[in-house]
Parts: C-alpha cells; sequence; structure tokens
C-alpha cells in the first residue's frame, strides 16, 4: 500500500541561519528549508547530512516551523561522532537535509485535555505539537510534562498556570509555552529550582489524580523520549485507561523504509509484525508496541 506521506519528502539544501549552543553538549538549530517547513507536522522528523564527507545521515525530530518565512527548528544533542560533525557547522553554511519524513501525532477532538510528555532530544515533537493545538483556538488545553538529566536548554521561569495536583514548590516551565498560555512543567533528578523531583510519570500521576472522571475521560497521551520512558508512559497511560500516541526514537540509516535497520515488534490484528520506525512511525499507538 502506498504510504501517502511519501510523495512528500524534500531534498533541499538548507542555509543555516541560527546554530546555538547549550548546556548538556545540546544546540538549536534553525535553518532554510521552505519545502520543509510547509509539509512538516508534529511527529515528523528531517534526515540531515551531517557533514559532506559523511553520506549517511541522521534523523533529528522537528521542533517548530514557519511556513511564511521558510524555516525549520531542531532540538539535538551531540551523542556521537555524526552529531559532533553537526555541531560544529556554522551560519551561512549548507545542510543537505531530507524531510518531512514519518507520519504524526493524530490528536482527537473528543479528547481535548491533551497530556504531552517529552524526555531529553524528545522534547522537540511534544513543543511542535503544542504549537499546532494552540492554532485550534478554544479546543484544546494541553498540559506539557518535560523531563531532563541535563540542564534545559532554555532559561525556566515560575509558570503564572496554575495546575490541579501538581506540588505547588513545582512550578518551572519552558518559557516558550508559557507565552502561548499552554501550561508547562518540568521534571528532573539533578535538583533543580523549581522542578519536580522525580520522574515525568510520577509528575503526570499527580496532575492525573486531581482531576475528575469526567476530566480524566477527556485526556489523550502523546510522548517522545528514549524507550524507558516510553515504556513507562504506555503503562500510565494504560493503568487510566487512556489513548497513548510514542514517538519511537531509533537508530536509522537510510530513514526511507529501505535498510530495515530501525524496525520494532508491533501487535496487530494478525499478530506480530515488524515495522519500520522510519516510515512507519514513528508514531504508533503505545499499546500495540508497549504490549
Amino acid at each position: 500500500m502506498k504510504k501517502a506521506h511519501r510523495d512528500t519528502i524534500f531534498v533541499e539544501q538548507a542555509e543555516i541561519l541560527r546554530h546555538q549552543a547549550h548546556q548538556g553538549a545540546q544546540f538549536t538549530l534553525r535553518v532554510h528549508a521552505p519545502q520543509i517547513a510547509a509539509h512538516a507536522e508534529p511527529g515528523s522528523f528531517a534526515h540531515i547530512q551531517v557533514n559532506p564527507n559523511r553520506p549517511l545521515r541522521r534523523p533529528i525530530s522537528i521542533m517548530g516551523t514557519d511556513k511564511r518565512n521558510g524555516t525549520v527548528d531542531f532540538l539535538y544533542k551531540v551523542f556521537g561522532e555524526g552529531t559532533a560533525l553537526l555541531s560544529q557547522r556554522k551560519v551561512g553554511e549548507k545542510l543537505d537535509i531530507m524531510g518531512p519524513i514519518g507520519n504524526l501525532f493524530q490528536p482527537h477532538m473528543e479528547r481535548p485535555r491533551p497530556l504531552l510528555i517529552g524526555g531529553g532530544v524528545g522534547i522537540p515533537p511534544m513543543i511542535f505539537l503544542a504549537d499546532r493545538l494552540r492554532e485550534i483556538k478554544g479546543a484544546y488545553q494541553p498540559f506539557v510534562i518535560m523531563g531532563s538529566e541535563v540542564p534545559f536548554p532554555f532559561q525556566p521561569r515560575p509558570s503564572q498556570i496554575m495546575l490541579p495536583g501538581v506540588p505547588a514548590e513545582v512550578i518551572a516551565a519552558m518559557p516558550l509555552l508559557e507565552d502561548w498560555g499552554i501550561a508547562s512543567r518540568l521534571a528532573s533528578l539533578q535538583g533543580y529550582v523549581g522542578c519536580y523531583e522525580g520522574y515525568v510519570t510520577d509528575l503526570a500521576r499527580h496532575w492525573l489524580n486531581a482531576l475528575s472522571e469526567e476530566q480524566r475521560s477527556e485526556v489523550e497521551v502523546f510522548s517522545c523520549g528514549p524507550h524507558p520512558m516510553l515504556e513507562a508512559v504506555a503503562r500510565l497511560a494504560a493503568e487510566y485507561q487512556l489513548p497513548c500516541q510514542v514517538s519511537m526514537e531509533e537508530f536509522m540509516a537510510c530513514g526511507v523504509g529501505g535498510c530495515a535497520g530501525c524496525v520494532v515488534e508491533v501487535q496487530t490484528d494478525k499478530g506480530p509484525a515488524m515495522k519500520r520506525v522510519c516510515v512507519d512511525g514513528p508514531v504508533f499507538d503505545a499499546k500495540t508496541v508497549f504490549a
């Protein structure tokens, strides 16, 4: 069966407009890539050639787009040689970028209280999704929880948006989301001021327990992050009988389904099946991956 999103994958020579280093070997990157910007949606990613001498690309989640100006934003962390090479690229240089790739998060209007949970480099898709949700005026009341064991790549600020169940001392929020009027809280085990001292799922549980049964019936969970975190989020969603979509992080080579190097086992109506994260995902129904 033909995949519709394969018809909107582009290769662009994208000019680097901004490339900023943050603590914890994290970088924010903005490029001019108008075709990718025009077609990217929350959940999609780009495959970036980190250096002209290194043909093997690196998959990086898209954090946001500006369709009018044709820009695409990324947040990534240096993990190995490839991302280390990418971190050395300068403003004004061109990056060979292929994208957008992958399927998308699918929010449902009957679930107007989406809970977005991002961990580490899984934070960017949650920011992108929150941005899209706010464009649908008055339809959604998202709550975004972000976890990190290195300093966040932004300066947290005290939130002015109060939330049921969240401990009073947990006030650290992402300024961008706060400016958008979207509730957010930060979690870490590193003792950062204003952050929840614990796992993202523990903080989510505080909030869920404070909701009425009717309010909980309006919650849908979306998540991206490391595999153990996604598994914990899936368990939490199952416990509260909430629908949950997860974006998987897997190593990729080709990024277009040819090499089958990023397969995961997924439960289907016909039994277990191996699905490629790049083109069959990266977004999956949590209960099919973490059965």
